[in-house]
């Protein structure tokens, strides 16, 4: 399966009635004036936040949308019939941009929100709201209003907690498969992870949280090399950044060489997702004797300098998850009421 993220999309809203010319006949009202009804509003078209979806991969089919347009006035002063509204279902966490202006219209971050993201065109008026003393018979109407026309970029961003980060093969899927009940492809070959995978951690009946399996990044990243810069903006919605590193490549690369390259993508791509807080999570213990990872563990920290959590799992053997995602726990709660406490 392919995740799309992003899509290009044109959506017109329905034209307004016309207005119409019309006069009474009846029989025995010679003098019967005018009658002409308005047209109906032109329909709108509205996105709505849909949790049930989780890609954007129908909009790479249908391309164009259009809402219904107005009916026309009618005589005896009947208004036309309102064009309905088009209610175009995306993904919670869905960006609306218009690609003419580069205007930000909206973002869905909650289930069921409702964003309008194109204006029916307003009706027409009948010859009845021309009438006057010195105008009796008027002939005059108006049009209905053509409805918005916009090219919009739709940009899907994964809703998580915490966001998972690091060099292809460092166990990324093997840590959500662990803690969680998502169920990633797991192999041995770079690229494993083709599109986010969400799971949700449950540490207690009370506290929940949701993790993101974002695929890897290599050098280049946020030029577009390899699956490119957009699992990059992903990871701009999550509160903790998991850097998980291999401890134990079986190339033999430098762990701290690791760290540094996936540090750099995120400094090129933006310095907001750079200065998120990232915890270092040291992976694949299992594969070393005790000493020996002790002994790389300290050595990493150290060339690193690193000045912020860090912990040793083994991800296979779910070693030290469960403790990784108590602490994790801890924090988003104290994040929370911080927040709050902040807002007050």
């Amino acid at each position: 399966m392919q995740f799309v993220d992003e899509a290009q999309i044109f959506v017109e809203a329905g034209r307004g009635g016309n207005g119409i010319v019309s006069f009474r006949r009846e029989k025995y009202i010679p003098f019967g004036g005018p009658n002409g009804g308005d047209g109906g509003d032109g329909g709108s078209i509205v996105f709505v936040a849909d949790e049930n979806l989780n890609t954007l991969v129908d909009f790479r089919f249908t391309k164009r949308f259009k809402a219904q347009n107005g009916q026309a006035g009618m005589g005896n002063q009947k208004t036309g019939r309102a064009g309905e509204d088009l209610v175009i279902r995306v993904p919670v966490g869905t960006m609306v941009m218009d690609l003419n202006t580069q205007e930000q219209i909206g973002d869905l971050t909650e289930p069921g929100q409702r964003l309008l993201v194109a204006q029916g065109g307003r009706h027409g008026l009948g010859n009845i709201h021309f009438k006057s003393s010195t105008n009796r018979t008027p002939r005059q109407h108006t049009l209905g209003e053509d409805g918005e026309e916009r090219e919009l970029l739709l940009e899907m961003k994964v809703l998580a907690d915490v966001g998972l980060l690091g060099l292809p093969n460092a166990g990324k899927s093997s840590l959500i498969s662990a803690v969680s009940a998502a169920r990633p492809k797991v192999a041995d070959y770079p690229f494993t992870t083709l599109y986010p995978n969400l799971g949700v951690v449950r540490v207690s009946a009370e506290n929940s949280f949701v993790i993101a399996d974002i695929p890897g990044l290599i050098e280049g990243a946020a030029e577009g090399a390899g699956l490119g810069v957009q699992f990059l903006k992903h990871l701009s919605r999550t509160g903790l950044l998991l850097h998980v590193v291999d401890m134990a490549p079986v190339d033999n690369s430098d762990p701290v060489e690791s760290v540094r390259i996936v540090e750099k993508e995120l400094e090129k791509f933006s310095t907001e997702l750079a200065g998120k807080k990232r915890w270092l999570v040291l992976n694949k213990a299992d594969l070393l004797l005790e000493d020996e990872a002790k002994e790389r563990f300290d050595d990493i920290v150290k060339r690193l300098d690193w000045k912020g959590p860090v912990y040793q799992i083994s991800a296979a053997e779910r070693s030290g998850t469960e403790t990784l995602m108590q602490q994790i726990s801890y924090a988003l709660i104290k994040n929370k009421a911080d927040s709050i406490k902040a807002e007050e």
